[in-house]
């Protein structure tokens, strides 16, 4: 079985290397005959890649030890549910994953394409096949999946303990492949460069393949931060840990990216700015796989030593002085079409909207280099903490907040003071009432006021237009019922109002963070077996513990019972295992969750005497809204990307 996994990534190296051959032999010979076999190439190494993958997948499941990746990741007494996460619990199998992905969204990507031949296909497909092939040839030489022990041993070492949670089957795939998607606009973008047909054609094929890898890295942090919270067991969710930064950072480059690439579809204007912004993004993107599997930085999300950080900084360097290098050839021929008219409009609430978003990417991505270059300077490791993300990232976020409830009231082109003083007037005067109602329920610290209110403000910003939007088009009907008007309106512009739902998700993502991080209780406290603690208007009693014995781990549950002002609310159980192979104690939390606020009762440790336990107690308002933003970020995306066959309908709104 090993031999035929190794046997299907040789085949996809050595189509990888063709198709990188008779590619670049036919855009330079201007062969299309070349070219189209160049296709086939790319179409057919995901066959190979994902009989790999197949054969990894078989080997987990018949515990095949010989296999060494099969052995240090998995064990006879791990649950079969966990094979897919033991696949890519390690790097061979991580690599595997996102080589198999890469090919199987280009081949999409490239069949998906109106054309297969001429200079532009050619050299984007030459970019992909690169891309491709530079994971393969690791995958080949220095991190074969494959690989076999020199005697099989009875049993493995089992999966790592934190990976054995339900946001693990989608989390790190969701990442991964949002971070690999980018290679689809970044691509384009590279093959119009090269071949020097500089023009809009790629515009519409990177707004799709940008909002996937955008909207796929966006879910994968939410879901990594919901693990954390139920299982790292400090009561957070977020932490700025140098690999959740990894992924952050290419997401705000996308998210810059997927804005502004509108302006040159409505206006063939940022033309050389949106090549920056894929350049910086895939960059980000290279640099997040460097940290994710390369393991320069100590983090909370290593499950393992690597020894490819070399590998992984080379290709980071190439990706940045090769996009960059083509770019600043072709930069005379990147002239917009056209140019800002007034600093009051939408095109450059954009700009300023991608300024904030690179100003927090770049901050952020020093806090996450800082360490390496002061270990690499003075020998000395140091940490950059909380404090320091939040302190100058806090005051942008807040910015881009109220950025996006203006923007989408600005017109495109100019607009006068009056026009916009008009469209602002109703959306302030509810945000002032919600203000004054914020006072009134006592939530008086200034910088959790300011942020609830410049949030809520985006709601009455949407819900102006979505009200304008049906009633204009309701009268142009000349019927009343706003209800299927705003259906109407919805289909007729999905871009745009899916866009809206996406900031309606993100609005509540702001409600969650504001919420818990300015008014959580938390308490640390130890309690015997029938002792009650109080929290807030909440007394959590702790019932006693119950200990399971299984083959790879010992199970100690924690029994609470959770009452307000006297009343019983909820019985939920808090637990640790112990697992001794990896000489390792995983937690998870009792959490009560409700629209107001989550509960978070963790089992800390068992004291000597065998019955009192340490537990931390936490009151966490709103995070329950964090979650439901997930839904909210979906459904807008799936609304943006859904194919218009019709005509926009065009509603006058201001």
């Amino acid at each position: 079985m090993a031999e035929l996994g190794t046997m299907a990534v040789i085949v996809a190296l050595i189509l990888a290397v063709y198709g990188i051959s008779i590619t670049f032999a036919g855009f330079k010979f201007q062969n299309d005959r070349w070219i189209l076999s160049g296709k086939r190439a790319t179409l057919a190494i995901p066959i190979a890649l994902g009989l790999a993958t197949l054969v990894l997948v078989l080997a987990f499941l018949n515990n095949d030890f010989s296999i060494k990746y099969v052995a240090q990741h998995s064990s006879l007494s791990m649950p079969r549910i966990y094979t897919w996460v033991a696949f890519y619990a390690g790097n061979e199998g991580s690599l595997l994953f996102v080589a198999f992905s890469l090919s199987f969204v280009s081949a999409i990507a490239i069949s998906r394409s109106k054309i297969s031949t001429g200079n532009h296909f050619a050299a984007t497909n030459l970019v992909l096949l690169l891309i491709i092939g530079f994971f393969v040839l690791v995958l080949s030489v220095l991190a074969n999946p494959f690989s076999q022990l020199p005697s099989t041993p009875v049993d493995g070492k089992g999966i790592n303990p934190l990976l054995t949670h339900p946001g693990m089957f989608i989390h790190p795939p969701l990442i991964m492949t949002g971070l690999i998607i980018i290679a689809i606009p970044f691509s384009n973008a590279m093959g119009a460069l090269i071949s020097g047909q500089i023009d809009d054609q790629w515009v519409d094929s990177g707004r799709f393949w940008g909002l996937i890898a955008w909207s796929m890295l966006g879910i994968g942090l939410l879901l990594g931060a919901w693990w954390a919270y139920t299982i790292l067991g400090w009561g957070g969710y977020w932490a700025w840990d140098p690999v959740e930064n990894a992924a952050f950072m290419p997401w705000l480059g996308m998210t810059a990216f997927i804005h502004s690439i509108m302006v040159q579809k409505r206006r063939g204007m940022f033309r050389l700015w949106n090549i920056v912004l894929i350049n910086i993004s895939f960059s980000l993107g290279a640099f997040g796989i460097f940290i994710n599997r390369g393991g320069p930085v100590p983090s909370v999300h290593s499950f393992g030593a690597s020894t490819l950080g070399w590998v992984f900084l080379i290709f980071l360097g190439i990706t940045v002085l090769g996009s960059f290098g083509i770019f600043f050839y072709r930069l005379a021929y990147l002239k917009s079409k056209t140019s800002l008219e007034s600093y009051m409009s939408r095109e450059s609430s954009f700009l300023v909207n991608n300024l904030l978003l690179l100003s927090v990417a770049f901050i952020t991505l020093w806090g996450v280099v800082f360490p390496l270059i002061s270990e690499l300077w003075t020998g000395t490791t140091l940490t950059v903490g909380e404090p320091f993300f939040n302190k100058l990232n806090g005051p942008l976020l807040l910015v881009l907040i109220v950025l996006m409830g203006v923007g989408p009231l600005l017109p495109w082109r100019r607009s006068t003071r009056k026009s916009v003083i008009n469209a602002l007037a109703i959306p302030l005067l509810i945000t002032l009432v919600f203000f004054v109602t914020l006072l009134l329920y006592k939530i008086h610290k200034p910088v959790a006021l300011i942020s609830f209110t410049a949030s809520f403000f985006v709601l009455a910003s949407i819900s102006q237009e979505w009200v304008r939007g049906s009633i204009s088009l309701s009268k142009s009907g000349g019927h009343h019922n706003y209800l299927i008007s705003f259906i109407k309106l919805l289909s007729g512009n999905r871009p745009r109002y899916g866009g809206y739902i996406v900031h309606i998700g993100i609005v509540l993502l702001a409600f969650g963070i504001i919420g818990s991080q300015f008014y959580n209780l938390e308490k640390d406290v130890i309690l015997s077996p029938g002792q009650t603690a109080t929290i807030g208007n909440y007394q959590i009693k702790f019932s006693g513990t119950t200990t399971v014995p299984f083959n790879d781990r010992t199970e100690r549950t924690a029994l609470m019972e959770v009452s307000k002002n006297g009343t019983l609310v909820t019985r939920i159980n808090a637990w640790q295992a112990l697992y001794p192979s990896f000489s390792m104690l995983s937690t998870r939390a009792a959490i009560h969750s409700t629209p107001k606020e989550d509960i978070y009762i963790m089992f800390s440790e068992l004291q000597p005497d065998g019955k009192s336990a340490v537990f931390r107690l936490l009151i966490n308002p709103l995070v329950w809204w964090m979650w439901v933003a997930g839904p909210f970020v979906i459904l807008g995306t799936l609304l943006a990307l859904w194919p218009i066959s019709r005509k926009n309908i065009q509603i006058e709104t201001s």
